[in-house]
């Protein structure tokens, strides 16, 4: 069975080095030639993915955990003394089933209790790392590092989204995520830098982060030289960048565009809404959304298949119910390589496993969502009379399907705010901010929050960013009002009931702000959806 395996060294476990050795090629350009191992090891998932089944998928995962368990439990400090506080002998620990009875940890239960050094591997800070840093619900900043592998892994992922297109057209990646202490530019960075020297692509990165002035320069002067360009960020900033192409003389038309986003979910309609504005010929394969974290890199990520999925689930409210049970969003539907990172839900709580730097076991990343073998939900979806191989051939998806695992994953609780005591989801308000007229006046971007009035009653404000040089009307802004209350009461049966007893009291208030205004649309910054 091929996968990658732990190389043990004196003080780190890592996947096999990457050496890119210089050398001179026939049209006399010194390039990097690429490293035998790492084509060997990256060529051995790529087979994996072909030829192994569900069946095999599962015993992988299990051997991850399993692996990565016994490996912490004896060379990790912090998670030895943790499994010793809470009476856990690694000896008994020999199955999946008795890992699933391994107490989880999270961050606020372990990584904040130990020193940083002790939950690393042998206890030392002293080897190759990277930092990334988040400061989390409490402000305080929180350093992630990581090593090599992370990077590779995600240069795996990149790569599947690439051969989904033509992978011998010459490439422009534009790369728009922050490129400070975050990790979502530096590993995408790393991985496309990793990915263009294993296969010598085309591949020309430009990192401009968030600045929108050299991301619309470059796709003015530059991305014209190229046959393809892909641009990668967080969906609203992706958003941005395409609403204002036409301000800055760009036609995203003529630049074959692909996008890859990750950070947080988005509903099909939005998916659509980009693809329709850039001329994109099939969603399926030209998008890809990501699930990371800075906790342990990418986890899983968005394929034609998981995207064809979610599409058709969408119009089958009782499918999606069985898939998704009975949740107010759309969450995002990813498939992962269980050899990488494995994935549980427990109590709908989503639980990783997965080597790093600082190696996390059974770890509580804070997400919702449920898991799935490949088999599992393909019954779901032939249950309700789904022939989902004639919607693989209907959607031109049939080279790209493997049998990899699926993970679901919805925003945590902290990313709705309560209106006398339910759940208002921004998804609610998104989806109405893409459709015309409204989109010709707001960014789509928002801020929820719950305030109180002069009587001490709950009302919900909504924080709306206007285009620029744009100001909606009083009727635009009534209209935008009532559409937002009419899909409340479509989409949240909470707000239905609260509605008929509240009446306009539980209608929002809509508050409207210039473009990038600093209080809730401060550029450069993921946008905060909820403010609590």
């Amino acid at each position: 069975m091929s996968r990658l395996r732990y190389t043990k060294t004196k003080q780190r476990v890592t996947v096999p080095e990457i050496v890119l050795e210089p050398n001179i090629r026939r049209d006399s350009a010194i390039v990097l030639e690429p490293s035998k191992m790492d084509t060997a090891v990256a060529d051995a998932v790529f087979k994996d993915l072909k030829e192994k089944t569900c069946d095999d998928w599962k015993k992988e995962a299990e051997k991850t955990s399993l692996d990565v368990f016994r490996k912490a439990a004896h060379e990790v400090p912090a998670y030895n003394d943790f499994l010793i506080k809470n009476k856990v002998n690694p000896d008994d620990i020999n199955t999946i089933e008795d890992f699933k009875k391994i107490p989880s940890i999270s961050k606020k239960d372990y990584l904040r209790v130990y020193k940083s050094k002790d939950l690393h591997w042998n206890g030392t800070l002293h080897v190759p790392l990277v930092f990334t840093s988040t400061s989390g619900s409490t402000g305080e900043p929180f350093y992630f590092s990581r090593q090599e592998n992370l990077d590779w892994q995600t240069s795996i992922i990149h790569e599947l989204f690439f051969n989904n297109g033509d992978p011998k057209k010459s490439t422009l990646v534009i790369i728009g995520f922050g490129m400070g202490v975050w990790i979502g530019g530096t590993i995408t960075f790393r991985a496309y830098e990793i990915l263009g020297h294993r296969r010598n692509y085309p591949i020309a990165i430009l990192p401009t982060g968030i600045n929108k002035k050299e991301i619309f320069n470059a796709l003015r002067n530059l991305a014209p030289n190229f046959e393809q360009t892909i641009l990668i960020g967080y969906p609203p900033f992706i958003k941005d960048i395409v609403d204002e192409a036409s301000e800055w003389e760009v036609d995203l038309k003529k630049l074959n565009v692909r996008m890859t986003f990750a950070a947080e979910a988005f509903t099909e309609k939005f998916r659509d809404y980009l693809a329709k504005k850039v001329g994109m010929k099939n969603p399926c394969l030209d998008t890809m959304n990501i699930y990371g974290t800075a906790d342990i890199g990418s986890v899983a990520f968005e394929t034609p298949l998981s995207i064809l999925i979610r599409r058709i689930a969408i119009k089958k409210p009782d499918l999606f119910k069985d898939i998704f049970s009975d949740i107010p969003k759309t969450p995002t539907l990813a498939q992962y390589l269980p050899q990488f990172i494995n994935i549980e839900s427990v109590n709908g709580e989503i639980l990783l496993t997965g080597n790093n730097s600082v190696p996390l076991v059974r770890y509580a990343v804070g997400d919702h969502g449920g898991v799935y073998t490949h088999d599992e939900l393909m019954a779901r979806l032939e249950k309700h009379g789904v022939k989902i191989n004639e919607e693989i051939e209907k959607a031109g998806i049939a080279g790209t399907i493997s049998k990899l695992p699926f993970a679901f994953v919805y925003e945590r609780n902290d990313m709705s705010t309560t209106l006398y005591g339910l759940q208002i989801y921004p998804e609610t308000i998104r989806e109405i901010l893409i459709k015309s007229p409204f989109s010709k006046y707001f960014t789509g971007k928002f801020t929820l929050m719950t305030k109180f009035d002069g009587n001490q009653d709950q009302y919900l404000e909504i924080n709306l960013e206007q285009k620029k040089n744009v100001k909606a009307s009083k009727l635009i802004q009534s209209r935008l009002q009532n559409k937002i209350i009419k899909n409340l009461l479509e989409k949240n049966s909470e707000y239905r009931e609260l509605h008929r007893f509240l009446a306009d009291r539980a209608h929002p208030k809509l508050v409207l702000w210039p473009a990038e205004d600093p209080l809730y649309f401060k550029p450069g910054v993921k946008q905060a959806w909820v403010k609590k």
